[in-house]
């Protein structure tokens, strides 16, 4: 349903998004409620915008000038707001009541008003601008009004944008109108109008900029109407008093002002508090039972900030709570954001029902108790579908080409600078050869020249070489980084040194190393820049102030994918494929010499499945989708402890229950994911609070609860998750229990393969999770007696470079033990480069030997550890990243076509899985079903006629 509002020039609610930092750990998350709870690092899905714009995703604060000037300034003038019943300017046409603003005391044409909107703008998308202006005074005809942008960098020349004119009289209102686009964001944005002849002063009505284009207006007055969705909140910005509102926990109150006026409307006349607050869950909240529809995604904005008990700043979250047809409560967090005492923030996310609910309540909630929540606004809109990512359009990529100048330091230190007050030298005796997951990536190439910088004199662990790449860096490419580093003596303890990039003063991972001794290392790494940077600089950093560093051969180039891919296909057709041979027999038989046939395989046998959770199975195009594409399921969180038992002796094992019949009512097998998990953020409070004794007890009651009511139901378990990043129950029950773990878990299960898992292993940025340490790990469990009996990578990753991945898994396959990618994803905002890092990531591992099965974590958009991973939108729609997916798992599909020689055999190559084969004979046309076992040596399957 749509309704229609009078207004000037307003859009849909706003889609932009601010990028995130890349996290430094990319996994599962400890959340008690649904997937799209979850982020790495306890984060939420959604990234926020500071600033405030309105339900009508106007970017321009006071935009029609109801609180005066506040937010706007005259520049080089004075200025004031009047009614347009005053009739201040004389003959200019008032058709509709309300404010606008004089601009006077011009001494230059380019005085004006403006506003400065730095933070409510992102680059790469494109705004327009309305703004409804008039002029007065000494002026003969018309004179111009123009709308221009400021753009103010540090250390650089302040430029302007030009971005639409009008030509005004004193009869009338007019409309400047114009779009701008930033390709990438300066220190400062100003917005203003100027033009007319000094003297002559500016009236201003409103200002509007959307991301979007308005509807055309019915006609053609100065007020204009546009078509918006309908709120689902009824009352959405308190107007009505408190009328369809509650307090959850907690008391909720109107209010025109606090704080002895300090705190005011962002717009409107009031706002709202829930005080009286005791929990953190206390808040203030709506019901919509019965407004929102299963699988439609909504849009949720707020307006937000906390106040009093001495906190200022402080988690808003934006929650929905569900209760389904069976009496079970979901809880569904939509968004969070930061919140101060200070000023206004705005809260957005997205959410959508699986199911069919009972009821649906939707509330503000998080900060400490005694802390107010202060709401001006909620917003609930059906959400808006994005069109696609193009693919990106990259001329002379120059793949394999080094974008860093003088790495071989013929010039000496020439394109180098020490960041901070080090010491840069040339030096001699580092490695002459690239070292080794550059020399797969590069092919033939020259070796090195044997030259190094020597960096003294450090006084912080930052400093280190440094040089400026802004210019040479193209957006959407994956650049592999490479390196030889050493460090120099006085050490104490192991060494990270890491090659960083600084992408306008943000931290971007471009690869470490952790060093104990003296020899070169390697450091391989890759980064992807996506949004337009004004200043980028790659810098080596890591040791200790005092310790030396030596650098070599730093790399950093473009990564050429589809000659990555060619190679790829030729490896996964050796060592996935089998010989198979088909023997005919039976009363047609004698017959069936020089038949044509058919074989077509309708499913590949290599293990390719997703993370899923309980209300998703709710939602049946989803479980079409994944029943149809996946052969093996694991659980997001609905098989962790602290979902199975979130206080001692309140046990939950419905939702794990409901899944498992799901995938054996389809034929698909599953993976238990985790019986513990090794950080201590992820373990429920009341395990904390155990003494030492009662925690072993705790551990061995929930190995003998869940293996003994799951036995031989689950065909692997991770049985201590991410034991490289974490020691909760090693540093509280003695080494020995990891150990323990797995005996004791194979002892109560033994068909489980038990399943080591962890992070960051395959891509370079994490000394902790390096294949060298993870193998260390492993060795040291298996001495111990642990029967660990495969390897578990969760495969967060971004911008992967193939050799890369290859490299790891080269190097943990020593091991002899099964790897599997267990928590499969990847991010980028464009769908297309999100396609190629998943065909990075799919082709690599059905290429690889050693792995023998990948799991996705997710693919269905709101239901993801990672924004911007999905394959599916919350709607239905397969993008181009799906898209992608499904084309790999058809080239995975083997065919033939020919006919049966005289031994009554047809030959043909192909992945193991299921056919059908097409028989024509003299008498009949056949039709059967067989299936190829995996083998490394010819399969024969015998088809009886």
């Amino acid at each position: 349903m749509r309704r229609v509002l009078a207004c000037c020039f307003t859009s849909r609610p706003s889609k932009i998004r601010s990028e995130q930092n890349r996290p430094q750990r990319s996994g599962e998350t400890m959340e008690s409620h649904q997937m799209n709870n979850a982020n790495d690092d306890s984060a939420m899905r959604i990234n926020t915008i500071k600033s405030i714009t309105s339900s009508s995703s106007n970017i321009i604060m006071n935009s029609d000038f109801s609180k005066g000037l506040h937010s706007w300034h005259p520049n080089c003038c004075h200025g004031f707001v009047v009614s347009t019943e005053s009739n201040f300017a004389e003959g200019t046409s008032a058709k509709s009541v309300g404010n606008y603003a004089v601009v006077t005391n011009r001494n230059e044409c380019w005085h004006g008003l403006e506003q400065d909107i730095t933070s409510r703008l992102s680059p790469g998308f494109t705004y327009l601008v309305s703004a409804c202006v008039g002029v007065s005074g000494p002026l003969q005809g018309s004179a111009d009004v123009m709308a221009t942008l400021k753009l103010e960098y540090q250390n650089s020349q302040t430029s302007y944008l030009f971005i639409g004119k009008t030509s005004a009289s004193k009869e009338n209102w007019e409309r400047v109108e114009g779009t701008f686009s930033l390709s990438a964001m300066p220190d400062r944005v100003v917005f203003y109008l100027e033009g007319p002849a000094p003297g002559v002063d500016l009236l201003i009505k409103s200002v509007v900029i959307t991301y979007s284009s308005p509807k055309e207006c019915e006609n053609k007055s100065t007020e204009c109407v546009t078509a918006v969705d309908e709120n689902i909140i009824v009352n959405p910005k308190f107007e009505d008093g408190l009328n369809n509102w509650s307090g959850r926990g907690c008391k909720i109150v109107l209010h025109d002002s606090m704080a002895d006026g300090k705190i005011v409307p962002l717009f409107g006349k009031v706002f709202a508090s829930a005080t009286e607050r005791t929990q953190n869950w206390n808040g203030i909240q709506q019901e919509i039972t019965g407004r929102v529809q299963r699988k439609l995604a909504y849009d949720v904005t707020a307006v937000v900030r906390i106040f009093g008990n001495n906190v200022t700043n402080a988690t808003v979250q934006a929650t929905l709570w569900v209760q389904t047809p069976n009496q079970r409560d979901q809880y569904i967090v939509i968004a969070n954001v930061q919140a101060t005492d200070k000023d206004w923030v705005q809260l957005q996310g997205k959410f959508l029902l699986n199911g069919s609910p009972a009821r649906v309540v939707i509330y503000i909630e998080g900060p400490p108790a005694g802390t107010d929540i202060l709401v001006n606004s909620l917003v609930v809109n059906h959400a808006e579908k994005i069109p696609p990512s193009p693919p990106p359009v990259i001329e002379n990529p120059a793949f394999g080409v080094n974008i860093i100048t003088n790495s071989e330091l013929s010039g000496g230190t020439n394109g180098w600078f020490p960041l901070g007050n080090c010491t840069l030298s040339v030096g001699t005796g580092s490695p002459h050869i690239l070292p080794p997951m550059a020399r797969e990536s590069l092919g033939p190439h020259e070796p090195l020249s044997g030259r190094y910088i020597l960096v003294t004199k450090r006084t912080q662990t930052w400093m280190g070489p440094a040089q400026m790449i802004t210019d040479k860096v193209k957006l959407f490419l994956t650049y592999q980084v490479s390196a030889w580093v050493r460090i120099g003596s006085g050490a104490s303890g192991p060494q990270n040194v890491n090659v960083a990039l600084s992408v306008d003063n943000q931290w971007v991972n471009g690869g470490q190393a952790e060093i104990n001794d003296d020899r070169w290392h390697e450091i391989g790494g890759s980064f992807r820049i996506e949004k337009q940077p004004s200043k980028v600089m790659v810098y080596i950093q890591g040791p200790a102030p005092g310790v030396d560093l030596m650098v070599a051969g730093l790399q950093i180039f473009p990564v050429d994918r589809e000659a990555r891919f060619r190679h790829l296909r030729r490896q996964a057709d050796k060592i996935r494929k089998c010989d198979v041979i088909l023997k005919f027999s039976g009363g047609d038989s004698s017959s069936g010499y020089g038949s044509f046939l058919k074989v077509a395989q309708t499913q590949n046998s290599f293990p390719i499945g997703s993370c899923i959770n309980r209300s998703q199975i709710d939602n049946e195009d989803f479980v079409d989708f994944f029943t149809k594409n996946f052969n093996w399921a694991v659980f997001g969180n609905e098989l962790k402890w602290y979902w199975t038992e979130p206080q001692q002796g309140n046990f939950n094992y419905k939702d794990a229950d409901d899944m498992l019949d799901l995938c054996k009512t389809h034929n698909i097998e599953a993976r238990g994911h985790c019986i513990f998990w090794e950080v201590q953020a992820t373990v429920q409070s009341w395990i904390q609070s155990l003494n030492k004794n009662d925690l072993m007890t705790a551990v061995q009651n929930h190995l003998t609860g869940l293996l003994t009511r799951y036995k031989g139901k689950f065909r692997h378990y991770d049985v201590n998750n991410e034991m490289l990043h974490g020691s909760f129950y090693q540093d509280r029950l003695g080494k020995d229990i990891r150990a323990n773990m797995f005996k004791t878990a194979n002892q109560l299960d033994p068909s489980a393969t038990l399943f080591v898992n962890d992070y960051h292993v395959e891509d370079g940025c994490d000394p902790r999770s390096s294949p060298e340490k993870y193998i260390e790990h492993i060795l040291d469990l298996q001495e111990q007696g642990a029967p660990v009996g495969g390897i578990g990578i969760q495969g967060h990753i971004d911008s992967p470079v193939g050799p890369i991945v290859c490299s790891a898994l080269d190097t943990l396959g020593i091991l002899g033990l099964p790897i599997w990618f267990t928590e499969l994803d990847v991010s980028s905002t464009n769908e297309c480069v999100r396609g190629d890092d998943l065909e990075v990531m799919l082709r690599e591992a059905f290429a690889h030997p050693a792995v023998e099965g990948i799991m996705l974590w997710g693919f269905w958009e709101l239901f993801m550890s990672r924004n911007s991973a999905h394959l599916i939108n919350a709607e239905g729609d397969i993008n181009e990243a799906g898209k992608r997916f499904l084309a790999l798992k058809q080239e995975w599909l083997s065919q033939a076509h020919g006919h049966i020689d005289e031994q009554g055999e047809f030959s043909f190559r192909g992945f193991p899985g299921t056919y059908t084969l097409e028989l024509v004979t003299i008498h009949k046309k056949i039709k059967k079903t067989f299936v190829v076992d995996k083998s490394d040596s010819p399969v024969v399957v015998s088809i009886d006629l």
